[in-house]
């Protein structure tokens, strides 16, 4: 189930070029879209917050602040205006497979922070995963023409505060549920935006259309996506999880492929497949793990 949650998490991650996209086309900026996004996610959490029950769920210790600074600053606000970036400066696919350079920098923090074991099947996983986003790059780069230096730097910022997300919610799990977790992290990311980037000047006068594209915006791609793949991470390591969200990329590029005619050639075929390869070689490797996890535990008692 874990698993199953964050592969549904990464399918509703790669349609968020259809709401940036769009929303580009209403004359929002990076940093604006990115300011739509936390805010409408805040606001679709904010109802449930105040009819939660048990009001004392909400709270948090100052002390782990941080936590939320980490999830909520460093990675959401960091990371979209790097992806959002990257998608208007080249192509979707391009820009995705940048940003699924994350599992590399998941499975090196994970390991320095997380004492999590850097496995041979790991190593292997991440690096098949690197090989199919550099062919996927590099066919974009040869064939695409708007393929730029800045943006390939940019694409892999975008990988690096992707990854931060999975280390701070993994260390934010010890101490709260994943529902808290998501709440808070849009909640300081809308603090920390809406002041320098008041989107809904520019939004008043747009057509309702607009409204549902960034209401959705905050919606599935966000709010729903980081629930699902939060509650996945509680069953499976950091590694793992972001090793299969690899499959977002793939999503994204069926997207660009069949809504905005951006052309799929067989190199980028190779490099989708090498990516799926990598999926199956972490989620064998995780059902080996709990069944040797498993038998121990039925040896001991």
């Amino acid at each position: 189930m874990p698993q199953f949650m964050v592969l549904l998490a990464a399918l509703l991650w790669g349609a968020i070029a259809i709401f940036v996209k769009q929303l580009s086309f209403y004359g929002f900026t990076e940093m604006e879209i990115v300011s739509i996004r936390v805010t409408f996610a805040f606001l679709w959490l904010l109802p449930f917050v105040l009819f939660m029950k048990n009001k004392r769920q909400i709270a948090i210790q100052f002390k782990h602040l941080w936590y939320f600074i980490g999830t909520g600053l460093c990675s959401i606000v960091f990371f979209n205006w790097a992806y959002f970036k990257a998608i208007n400066m080249m192509s979707i696919s391009i820009a995705v497979m940048l940003l699924y350079t994350a599992p590399a920098f998941v499975v090196v923090l994970s390991a320095l922070f997380l004492k999590e074991r850097l496995t041979k099947k790991k190593m292997i996983a991440v690096f098949t995963t690197m090989i199919g986003c550099t062919i996927i790059a590099l066919a974009g780069k040869d064939i695409g023409g708007n393929w730029t230096a800045l943006g390939f730097i940019i694409g892999l910022c975008s990988g690096l505060g992707y990854a931060l997300y999975t280390i701070f919610g993994k260390i934010a799990l010890r101490n709260y549920e994943s529902f808290i977790i998501t709440f808070y992290t849009f909640f300081v990311s809308t603090l920390t935006l809406m002041p320098f980037f008041p989107f809904w000047k520019n939004a008043a006068l747009l057509p309702l259309e607009a409204w549902f594209y960034m209401a959705g915006l905050g919606l599935f791609p966000t709010v729903v996506a980081y629930l699902f793949y939060t509650y996945g991470l509680k069953g499976i390591e950091s590694s793992t999880a972001s090793i299969l969200a690899t499959i977002e990329p793939i999503s994204a590029v069926v997207i660009g492929v069949t809504l905005y005619q951006e052309e799929l050639f067989f190199t980028q075929i190779i490099g989708v497949i090498l990516i799926l390869s990598s999926i199956v070689i972490i989620s064998d490797w995780s059902r080996r793990r709990r069944k040797i996890d498993f038998n121990t535990r039925v040896e001991l008692d």
